[in-house]
């Protein structure tokens, strides 16, 4: 018999749901039902199956529970075919991690017999892959929620889904409960292995279905992957992060740090290299902490020094804490070879009050002297970094102490945000003190450092010959193709398509701020080691 209980009744509370909605929404009307498959709520005529919901509360617990690898992925009889004849539509936002679990979702996808398209209207199932990390990424995703309504009106059997890190935060669980009952389906970063049995409840069951593990999470190793193209790949070598900056929501959105065993990244790697992969880009929160939860001495410096022995031409790797990047490291890196010369060093601000604050576990100083030690021992790398201006109480002087930074690192590039709180963090509950024309008013000078540095430093680059792994034709103009160097620097120039995915060398012509022209020299022939 199907238990009902009013929302509101104090007894509800379990140890399975907690949760306190009228934190951010009116559910006073709604009702809970619970039955042999789970826990359902009830409001504005929509059915809702609460299998699991995100909870900060959780997701700030860090236990010492060993993470399972799991080699047993497969798809449920009863999924098998369900999307013959029938297409997918995964839209992502955010940073590779998010095009990494793209890939894998797809390829789950693909295995219950969908195939993709690129037009809305076309598709069977949308999937909404989304990031946490700045505020207007979220908007841009309840803009296309909303939109998609009207698709929903006209294909009432189209099954849309909200998944990726917007999905691990409460307050997006709730709103989409109580305003956007379109949705069919949420899930989480933590549960993408889970995607056959939650669609099929979705599709079979006609009520929303929201399962989003706020548990650290384990290593599913054999999901299938659909990788887009046949030069560049992926390759995710640890979750979650445990460094809970004040104002980052990643600690909460990917679960604690959790390693791939070394023996399995290595015969991936190995994998893509006898594809014919011409470069890879190992993948985490914070990569380099890599290992440490491996329960040994095995760190990102050996994993790197074991993948520099196989046949492919570049290895990268992004995006590094300073806090992690040691002295081993560095001298595998210094080896060269198929380990590019680019290194993306976070810094975030130069001022070390804020830097407490931003509860980044180094000093200003600290950070200076682990930045030059990596130019000396790799003196042609590019230098690369983030910065966020206008964190609370940020004073001119204090901003005044990042710009004069930049200037002393001489970035080649750098990511310049503006703070805005994420709730769930330290930091949203400070006063958010610095107001916005003061925050782009100093964006805008930063930018300005930040561009004349890196025009100077292509600049250069002109009349040399570079490296250049052919990604494509430029956004620009189908008559230029366009890649990038060793460095990380985007090239375009003219030559043929037979040149895409292919390594050529390419004579630096002009440089503009953020780009390089050049003209076609030779292709070269690929030997890394």
């Amino acid at each position: 018999m199907t238990e009902k209980k009013n929302l509101s009744s104090p007894d509800l509370k379990s140890e399975k749901n907690e949760k306190d909605y009228s934190k951010y929404f009116d559910f006073s009307n709604a009702t809970i039902e619970e039955d042999e498959k789970g826990q359902y709520m009830k409001i504005g005529g929509r059915r809702i199956l609460i299998k699991d919901q995100p909870s900060y509360q959780k997701g700030r617990r860090r236990r010492r529970e060993d993470v399972e690898v799991h080699y047993d992925f497969s798809i449920p009889e009863q999924m098998k075919g369900i999307g013959n004849g029938k297409k997918y539509l995964i839209r992502t936002y955010g940073c590779q991690m998010n095009y990494h679990d793209t890939e894998n979702m797809a390829g789950i996808l693909e295995e219950l017999g969908f195939t993709a398209t690129e037009e809305t209207e076309d598709a069977d199932v949308i999937f909404l892959n989304t990031c946490a990390i700045r505020e207007n990424a979220e908007n841009k995703v309840f803009g296309e929620i909303g939109n998609l309504k009207t698709l929903k009106r006209e294909k009432p059997e189209l099954i849309l889904g909200v998944c990726g890190c917007m999905s691990q935060e409460e307050s997006v669980v709730n709103r989409i409960m109580e305003k956007h009952q379109h949705i069919d389906l949420i899930f989480g970063t933590h549960n993408i292995h889970r995607v056959p049995h939650l669609l099929y409840e979705a599709i079979q069951g006609k009520e929303m279905v929201i399962e989003v593990w706020s548990k650290e999470g384990d290593i599913v190793e054999n999901m299938p992957r659909k990788r887009v193209g046949k030069t560049q790949a992926w390759v995710n070598i640890m979750y979650g992060c445990d460094k809970f900056c004040t104002y980052c929501i990643v600690p909460y959105t990917r679960g604690k740090e959790r390693s791939r065993l070394p023996e399995d990244i290595i015969e991936e790697v190995r994998d893509l290299a006898r594809q014919g992969y011409k470069e890879i880009t190992l993948l985490g929160q914070n990569v380099n902490a890599y290992g440490k939860d491996l329960g040994g001495d095995y760190r990102l410096g050996h994993l790197m020094d074991a993948l520099h022995q196989i046949d492919i031409p570049r290895i990268r790797f992004t995006t590094s804490h300073p806090k992690d990047f040691d002295d081993h490291l560095i001298e595998v890196l210094s080896q060269g070879g198929n380990l590019v010369e680019h290194i993306h060093l976070p810094v975030q601000s130069g001022n070390n009050d804020i830097l407490k604050i931003m509860g980044r576990k180094y000093t200003r100083e600290e950070y200076v002297t682990l930045a030059n030690k990596i130019k000396k021992a790799i003196p042609h790398a590019s230098f690369t970094t983030d910065l966020i201006v206008g964190f609370p109480n940020e004073t001119e002087e204090q901003f005044q102490d990042t710009i004069s930074l930049v200037k002393e690192m001489d970035y080649d590039s750098a990511f310049t945000y503006i703070y805005s709180p994420r709730e769930g963090t330290p930091a949203a509950r400070m006063e958010d003190n610095v107001p916005m024309e003061v925050k782009r008013d100093r964006l805008r000078r930063l930018n300005e450092v930040v561009n004349e540095i890196s025009a100077r430093r292509n600049k250069e680059l002109e009349g040399q010959i570079v490296e250049v792994l052919v990604e494509g034709e430029s956004k620009k103009d189908p008559n230029v193709l366009s890649g990038r160097t060793r460095t990380n620097k985007l090239v375009n120039f003219k030559g043929p398509r037979e040149c895409i995915g292919e390594i050529v060398y390419t004579k630096i012509t002009e440089a503009k701020t953020w780009t390089l022209d050049g003209e076609l020299v030779e292709i070269k022939e690929v030997n890394p080691l």
